[in-house]
């Protein structure tokens, strides 16, 4: 399995993201971590979530958003069993609940608050992701 490095457009992602976190914590004073803000939107409160609503129909619409602007459809690639999908995404959801956030919660806001926690939450998910891949294509 290979991965391509794609310097330039991970640069422009992250800068993306960073503005994202940016523009969030001045307009409204939140922090974007997303599993917080998608999970907010269950609390059936209908006149705080719409911000919530707007940020993830914004995630969604994203790729075709980038799609008209440049003319370059993003690519990806699922090789992985709809099952272990289904468990990743619980595992993850179980560890932003356990973690009391996610990465973008710890990693780029919590992070640039030099919050202590968000920095031992991210060293547990830099290791977590370090030991997975590392297993993935050496052990199994």
């Amino acid at each position: 399995m290979e991965t391509e490095f794609t310097p330039i457009m991970s640069l422009m992602g992250g800068i993306l993201i960073g503005l994202s976190a940016i523009l969030m914590m001045a307009s409204s004073g939140r922090i974007t971590g997303v599993s917080g803000i998608l999970g907010g939107l269950f609390s059936f409160a209908p006149f705080t979530n719409l911000w919530r609503l707007a940020f993830v129909v914004g995630i969604i619409l994203s790729p075709f958003i980038f799609r008209k602007a440049t003319g370059i459809t993003p690519e990806y690639h699922v090789s992985s069993d709809v099952v272990i999908l289904i468990v990743g995404g619980l595992l993850v959801g179980l560890g932003t609940v356990l973690g009391s956030g996610c990465t973008s919660g710890h990693g780029v806001c919590g992070m640039a608050r030099l919050s202590k926690r968000s920095f031992f939450a991210t060293a547990l998910f830099m290791l977590s992701a370090i030991v997975t891949v590392y297993v993935m294509r050496h052990v199994i």
